[in-house]
């Protein structure tokens, strides 16, 4: 017999992380917290063996644990999560943090309920935050890529409650996956593009550069082409005030700067993520 507690030491012994392991065997058993503390000496099913021993193959053979547990925690969300979509990161919480700060004072300079796009969604987690942690707002949310349409669409259902009714998902690139109508009728336009350059693909993390969607990852030759995309499109969408809201590597931080007020942007600045480094575009117009 094999209880839960000689299970998950087995397989903190495999891989040498004992929170991991503790993922990996609650992930198994369906319990966390007092139950699953309560249940530590209690028989695990053989089918439970089979699953958790699939799992700790996964994560011997370099599978990032987010992708192998199929979800990840981001703000208040639980985020169903696998290949198809990028990780949610803290440094993306807290361009979420910063686009909720733009939402508040717009609202209190116009009254209204915001309206809000998302580009370039992925899991869904910047669109789902927002509708959750803002009160009446609705977040229409884009991806080109159909299988980040589909996990995001699965989160949204997952989320569910009156927030979820608020986010609309659909397929396309960028702006055009919108409808026609909203142009001059969004408050805010926030977005985590592909912000890497091709040749920094090769220094990067190899658990990233293997599984996570290299299309997420990559905006081209010189990293800024998705920026400049999100950036230069904003104002024909943006009503009058409005802003943008974009995630960008600390390099990145004065270029954008300067092509946001290049485009007609009255303002733009840098904002840091939790480490101090530059990590937002935040820009205003009206």
């Amino acid at each position: 017999m094999v209880t839960w507690r000689a299970l998950e030491r087995q397989v903190r012994a495999r891989l040498g992380d004992g929170q991991e392991a503790r993922w990996l065997v609650q992930q198994a058993a369906g319990r966390t917290g007092a139950e699953w503390l309560a249940d530590l000496d209690e028989r695990a099913p053989d089918r439970c063996l089979g699953f958790v021993e699939q799992m700790v193959r996964r994560r011997e053979a370099g599978e990032p644990l987010q992708y192998v547990l199929g979800s990840w925690g981001f703000r208040r969300l639980d985020l169903a999560i696998d290949p198809r979509v990028l990780i949610p990161r803290p440094e993306t919480e807290q361009v979420v943090e910063h686009a909720i700060a733009e939402l508040t004072r717009l609202r209190l300079a116009t009254g209204r309920p915001p309206r809000v796009v998302d580009l370039g969604t992925g899991s869904g987690a910047i669109a789902l935050s927002i509708a959750v942690e803002v009160d009446g707002a609705e977040v229409w949310a884009t991806d080109a890529s159909e299988g980040a349409v589909a996990v995001a669409q699965a989160n949204v259902a997952g989320t569910g409650g009156m927030a979820a009714t608020r986010v609309r998902v659909v397929a396309g690139s960028w702006y055009e996956a919108l409808p026609p109508e909203l142009a001059g009728q969004v408050d805010l336009v926030v977005s985590n593009p592909p912000y890497l350059a091709r040749a920094e693909l090769a220094d990067l993390d190899p658990a990233v550069a293997a599984w996570e969607p290299t299309d997420a990852l990559v905006g081209g030759p010189s990293g800024l082409e998705a920026i400049e995309e999100v950036v230069e499109g904003a104002p024909r969408w943006l009503r009058r005030p409005g802003a943008v809201v974009v995630e960008l590597a600390p390099p990145q931080g004065e270029a954008a700067v300067a092509l946001a007020l290049s485009v007609g942007f009255d303002r733009a600045t840098v904002r840091p993520d939790l480490s101090g480094g530059s990590r937002a575009l935040v820009a205003s117009i009206g």
